[in-house]
């Protein structure tokens, strides 16, 4: 299992993705689920990947073999892709290619092909747009009303991005509420784990302010953690202890 979100706000975007992999009880691995690219001043674009870690593995390396391949026509590559429109769509072609080719021996053997990918970013003249890239290559764009995307085992850490993440939340504002939505989902399932992978991208740069990795033993996330579980105690104590106000009917 996996738990990844990405934030779009009017100051820019926010970028966090967990490490840990689940195929079965006895074997959990960590592997990286965030993928960047950066053309500083050009573009700067991340995925986040969720479900069958073969598949998206398959569907990144396809994407790199295009970045690395001097033939490769500008419009068929993430780097040179004229809007971030085609990056999404470039991202579902692979998925749909890589998906054909392993789909049906997959499910011969009782096993899901299942996997998104959520890609975001900005290129030099062009808006930030945030994209979830599905497993038949389709795919779907974050807007004002739904400002942020979540993949992988995304309920709890939903409630507090319902109640706090609009567009105008100041981007440090966005990173906290990021970071405690994972919070809250590390505590709840233990099929999501540190290390975290964080970006965050100001809009209008094109180029990462900052993208840092957040082991176990992080002292500012460890913080933000202890300070977020008393508030929530404290605000659980100040609740009133009736059922309901004293002059409603039962």
């Amino acid at each position: 299992m996996t738990y990844c979100v990405g934030l779009m706000l009017d100051e820019g975007m926010v970028f966090l993705s967990d490490t840990r992999t689940n195929a079965g009880l006895d074997n959990i691995s960590r592997y990286r689920k965030m993928f960047t690219w950066e053309v500083p001043g050009e573009r700067a674009i991340v995925a986040l990947t969720a479900g069958n870690l073969a598949i998206t593995q398959a569907v990144m390396s396809t994407l790199q073999e295009a970045i690395d391949n001097p033939e490769t026509e500008p419009g068929d590559c993430i780097l040179s892709a004229p809007s971030m429109f085609r990056v999404a769509e470039l991202m579902g072609e692979a998925m749909q290619k890589v998906q054909h080719k392993y789909q049906d021996t997959l499910e011969q053997r009782k096993e899901s092909s299942s996997a998104s990918i959520m890609v975001g970013g900005q290129r030099k003249g062009g808006a930030q747009r945030l994209f979830l890239v599905y497993a038949a290559g389709n795919f779907i764009e974050a807007t004002e009303d739904t400002p942020y995307l979540q993949i992988g085992e995304h309920k709890y850490g939903k409630p507090i991005l319902d109640r706090v993440i609009t567009p105008e939340t100041p981007i440090a504002d966005g990173v906290k509420a990021a970071l405690l939505s994972m919070d809250s989902t590390l505590r709840s399932n233990l099929s999501v784990g540190m290390p975290l992978d964080l970006a965050v991208l100001p809009e209008g740069s094109c180029q990462f302010s900052e993208h840092r990795r957040i082991d176990a033993e992080d002292a500012g996330f460890k913080a933000l953690s202890d300070a977020w579980s008393q508030a929530l105690r404290e605000a659980f104590a100040d609740m009133p202890d009736e059922h309901c106000a004293p002059d409603c009917e039962t």
